[in-house]
């Protein structure tokens, strides 16, 4: 009898949602109202209606607040005592949870909990560049890289060396950029950031 065990590749969420919101007062952005309910949960349920079963969610600014108000069943939850260093320290974090899954986890779709513009279609569109455990793949908005990204595990150990500050995966992926599948999400995704006061608009 074949093994068919692995014949479908396990592309895993990875949701970076620890940001303080300096910009925003210091209100933790997981927790901003999106639609009646924390930012955060909408974030989960777009990776999970683009194809992601397994999702990791690594949490910062007022995690214990987020783990009380925000309802993230079967997520596994990430905190990163070291949020306020950036983005790096979260992906860094969220990549070593994933390393640590009881799950063979072939890939890491990451998305970031302040783009509610990036819905299902263009989580859907990135997890389904994948190809092999070596695979870079991101989303482009009017030929320039955007999120999400997808990043296959063999490449998890040079990301996470290179994740520092706020840069993320930035400097591994400019170094790497012919290796990068970029698929475009334009027609499907608008990749604005909630960052400024200004930008609470975005949210409905």
């Amino acid at each position: 009898m074949t093994n068919t065990q692995h014949t479908t590749p396990l592309v895993a969420g990875l949701l970076l949602a620890a940001g303080g919101g300096r910009r925003l007062g210091g209100r933790p952005k997981a927790l901003l109202t999106h639609r009646g309910r924390p930012l955060v949960e909408h974030a989960v349920r777009v990776l999970r209606d683009g194809g992601c079963e397994v999702i990791h969610v690594v949490l910062g600014a007022s995690a214990d607040l987020v783990r009380e108000r925000a309802q993230l069943p079967g997520c596994v939850l990430v905190d990163n005592p070291e949020w306020a260093e950036g983005m790096g320290s979260s992906l860094r974090a969220g990549l070593a949870s994933l390393a640590a899954d009881a799950l063979p986890v072939d890939a890491a779709l990451v998305s970031l909990v302040d783009q509610p513009g990036i819905g299902s279609d263009a989580m859907a569109r990135v997890r389904s560049a994948y190809r092999s455990r070596d695979s870079l793949a991101a989303a482009s908005y009017e030929g320039k890289r955007g999120h999400p990204v997808l990043f296959g595990a063999d490449r998890w150990a040079g990301i996470a060396a290179g994740a520092v500050g706020d840069q993320g995966a930035r400097d591994y992926l400019k170094a790497h950029r012919d290796a990068i599948t970029l698929v475009d999400c334009s027609d499907v995704a608008e990749p604005y950031d909630i960052d400024t006061e200004a930008d609470l608009a975005h949210l409905e």
